[in-house]
């Protein structure tokens, strides 16, 4: 058992380090609100997407064609299952912000840190980064009137992300694919990027960690978002079965991990900077799922 311990502790390093990261960003919170004040985590974002985009490599692009029907189905269950289970788990909360902070997040597009995720897990990098670009378009298109049905008098107007998602998303992801197209990346790089992903979902989850300050009215909260994991990682789970194990695993995760910056911003947008209190123990929570579902399926692919 003992011997087993460091083997095992490898296969899941990036949960390790995300776990501690978390634990970091609970218990020394000054300091790295500093850096969420400077856009620290824009800046974490765009240093993922970069590293991660590194790691595509052009032939699978061409393949995305033939992946429609796995693209399709992530983007109508974005816009269809995940915000009725966002709303039914929501309500497993206290009325007020928190339940509206939540009804947000099955509104939100795929996490960025899913293509990284995806890419430790060994899937289909190029797919996640499809589903990212076409459930981010259907969030801006479609979260407002959506949001109007669930709850009514709501109203968003998302188009103020869209800058910053062209800054944050779509920059970095075009110039690694672009670097890794032109066929001159250094050998050392295909080593240093994916380390480099890894540390940056790290980093990433102690400044959204430091946002967090417990309440007595948080446990409903975590609560709907366990349910809510659950929920959407079935889905997830269901929807892999349409492809092979590459894609299984992008639609896995690209599906169960939503992004909780883009939520906290739809929540704001829509019900008040309180509403997006809630989103940071999401972004905790689907951040370390995340990182531990992808090292759970690389170590089951070795073996």
């Amino acid at each position: 058992m003992t011997a087993q311990f460091p083997r095992v502790l490898g296969e899941y390093r990036e949960l390790v380090i995300v776990a501690a990261a978390a634990v970091l960003g609970l218990t020394v919170q000054s300091p790295l609100e500093w850096f969420v004040r400077w856009h620290g985590i824009d800046v974490l974002l765009a240093l993922l997407v970069f590293s991660t985009a590194l790691s595509i490599e052009p032939r699978s692009l061409r393949r995305l064609p033939a992946s429609w029907r796995q693209l399709s189905l992530a983007l109508v269950i974005g816009i269809s299952a995940l915000p009725a289970l966002s709303w039914v788990t929501a309500h497993l909360v206290a009325q007020g912000s928190l339940r509206d902070g939540m009804v947000t997040v099955g509104l939100a597009p795929c996490e960025i840190a899913s293509i990284a995720t995806t890419a430790m897990a060994g899937g289909d990098v190029a797919l996640a980064g499809g589903v990212l670009i076409g459930s981010t378009l259907l969030t801006v298109s479609l979260a407002g009137p959506i949001l109007a049905v669930e709850t009514p008098g709501a109203s968003v107007h998302p188009w103020h992300i869209v800058a910053n998602l062209l800054i944050v998303v779509a920059a970095p992801l075009v110039a690694g694919v672009g670097v890794r197209a032109t066929g001159r990346l250094p050998a050392a790089a295909g080593a240093v990027a994916p380390m480099t992903s890894a540390l940056s979902v790290a980093a990433l989850v102690a400044l959204v960690a430091s946002e967090v300050h417990f309440s007595r009215k948080y446990p409903p909260l975590l609560l709907a978002i366990a349910v809510f994991l659950i929920a959407s990682a079935t889905v997830g789970r269901l929807s892999g079965r349409l492809g092979d194990r590459g894609s299984m695993k992008a639609l896995l995760l690209t599906i169960s991990m939503r992004d909780f910056a883009i939520a906290a911003g739809l929540a704001t947008s829509a019900f008040g900077p309180a509403a997006a209190a809630a989103l940071g123990f999401y972004g905790i929570a689907v951040l370390i799922w995340g990182t531990g579902a992808a090292g759970f399926m690389r170590a089951r692919s070795r073996r």
